[in-house]
């Protein structure tokens, strides 16, 4: 069987076993024998800040979480819905949620996952104490009174969810939203355990502390080096679980990592180094993946009151954008399938159709051209150049993109000063608008245009450039009630790139190099959310 094919066998998965899969020699569905070290690792870019579910706020805490945390609804490997710890779900006008938790449900410590334990989290990511960097998250779901507990003026105890019972979660929203289910995948709407988190405070994830509720437990971790996870024994699903083992390393040197994986040090790596992925797909056509991921990349621009003055002028920003020559970062530096981006949301957002952008018709040299006709209206030029920052974390391929990108602005008169930072420095400075320019990516949390779009509205949080637009606030906050939102869309990305409110750079693919051994990998997941209790590892042939 091919490991493509594999992948369809995910719903089936989740049928029951009589004896746990691990101790078996061949598959249970697909027949295919199973090697003996069920083992699996991966390498990280970076350490994660934290995997405490309502204190995520990146991509690389959100697949630990994914692995020893469940919220209500999880996903097939395709990225369609499937049961989590809720078995049942339904509203009937998309306002009203009522979930059903499945009665086997447990935490690692043996004791249930009640309705109570999420009601208990997502009053938590609302908290203003909690200062979760995705509050704004819990409002843009809709949950009522969401914007009221995150600014304070209301108890969090009013968030508009409760537990109608241990088994019966019901959450009310201040409009219909029918695309709620899919945001509850997110690890912001992950359980935490009251008791823990009250008793050890920030410490409770810590391996000797940490209770949680999905696959895998947290077994040990040595901070920019390496975690490991091994089966949560209490799972109600850990008979089927097949690998016996997870570790993460962290690894910041693409190329040092490209050569550990080549030696079998670990199964799966992405952030691969900047142009290795044609070789790698001619020398290893079974190794070597691109896909399809919902995320894009882009540069922050510091609009706050401590920004560049140079850079709160449109037309600064819009000449900054218009320079850069998209084609050559991802056909020359890059060479594994990205798309050039001249506007925000990722093109393979479901539902969502590409605006037509002006510019991103022009050539390049008609791009240049206009720029410096910009910057000299903006009374800036090589005459009267300008100095800016450019800050990015430590990646080769950040610095690669960030060296191309400050030559292409030196005929604008711009001198661009490069600084990389390690990751968590990187979203303090980010956050705290020490910058200029940064580096910028944003995956998005559910497959709909507004994960996107929203991110750009004033009063959300990651919005670190401080852009605003009351058009573009307006027109977000309409978008909601909207069968039909994609009009609203095409004219908030034709808003955002008027005042060029960042720039754009590439929409993602996943690149990656996974162990052919390991199979059912969640190909076809846009948004690159993989369980390591879907994979196994076959034997050599």
């Amino acid at each position: 069987m091919t490991r493509l094919s594999a992948l369809f066998t995910s719903t089936i998965l989740a049928c029951a076993i009589s004896v746990p899969v691990a101790a078996q020699n061949t598959h249970p569905v697909t027949g295919e024998p199973l090697a003996e070290d069920q083992t699996f690792q991966y390498r990280l870019l970076d350490q994660f800040p934290s995997i405490d579910p309502q204190l995520i706020e990146e991509t690389a805490g959100g697949h630990v979480a994914r692995q020893i945390f469940e919220g209500l609804l999880t996903q097939n490997a395709d990225g369609t819905l499937r049961p989590g710890v809720a078995e049942e779900w339904s509203s009937e006008d998309n306002q009203t949620w009522v979930f059903t938790l499945r009665e086997d449900a447990r935490w690692s410590n043996g004791e249930p996952v009640t309705a109570q334990d999420f009601v208990f989290a997502w009053q938590r990511a609302a908290d203003p104490a909690t200062a979760s960097e995705y509050a704004w998250y819990v409002e843009l779901s809709q949950i009522r009174n969401a914007a009221a507990a995150i600014a304070g003026e209301v108890g969090p105890e009013e968030l508009g969810v409760r537990a109608i019972d241990d088994r019966t979660l019901e959450v009310t929203l201040s409009q219909p939203l029918p695309y709620f289910p899919q945001m509850t995948v997110h690890y912001t709407f992950m359980p935490t355990h009251q008791a823990t988190v009250e008793a050890h405070g920030a410490d409770w994830t810590r391996p000797e502390n940490i209770v949680s509720n999905g696959a895998y437990v947290l077994d040990e971790i040595a901070v920019n080096e390496f975690f490991r996870l091994v089966p949560n024994t209490e799972y109600w699903g850990a008979e089927d679980v097949i690998i016996t083992e997870v570790t993460g390393l962290v690894i910041n040197d693409a190329n040092q990592a490209l050569t550990r994986f080549q030696a079998g040090e670990f199964d799966m790596m992405d952030d691969l180094p900047a142009g290795s992925y044609p070789r790698l797909e001619a020398d290893m056509p079974d190794v070597a993946h691109s896909v399809p991921r919902l995320c894009s990349y882009y540069y922050t621009v510091n609009q706050s009151e401590s920004g560049h003055e140079a850079l709160q002028d449109p037309r600064v920003r819009t000449a900054l954008s218009y320079a850069i020559n998209r084609n050559v970062i991802t056909d020359q530096v890059l060479q594994a399938g990205q798309a050039p981006a001249f506007s925000f949301t990722h093109w393979a957002t479901a539902g969502f159709e590409l605006p037509e952008i002006d510019y991103a018709t022009w050539t390049q040299e008609e791009r240049m051209a206009r720029a410096m006709e910009l910057m000299e209206e903006a009374g800036y030029g090589p005459d009267n150049p300008i100095e800016l920052n450019l800050i990015y974390n430590t990646s080769e391929n950040h610095r690669q993109i960030a060296t191309v990108v400050s030559q292409m602005w030196r005929p604008l008169g711009v001198t661009t000063v490069l600084n990389n930072f390690e990751w968590q420095s990187y979203l303090e400075i980010r956050g705290n608008q020490n910058f200029d320019v940064a580096r910028s990516a944003w995956c998005g949390d559910y497959n709909e245009a507004s994960t996107f779009l929203d991110l750009l509205t004033s009063n959300n949080a990651n919005n670190d450039g401080k852009y605003a637009n009351d058009e573009v606030d307006r027109l977000m906050a309409e978008s909601v009630a909207l069968a039909d939102p994609q009009p609203i869309y095409t004219q908030v990305e034709q808003i955002l790139a008027e005042d060029m409110a960042i720039l754009p750079i590439y929409h993602y693919t996943q690149n990656f190099v996974l162990d052919p051994s390991i199979r059912n990998w969640a190909m076809q997941n846009t948004e690159n959310n993989w369980y390591v209790r879907d994979i196994y590892r076959v034997a050599a042939e």
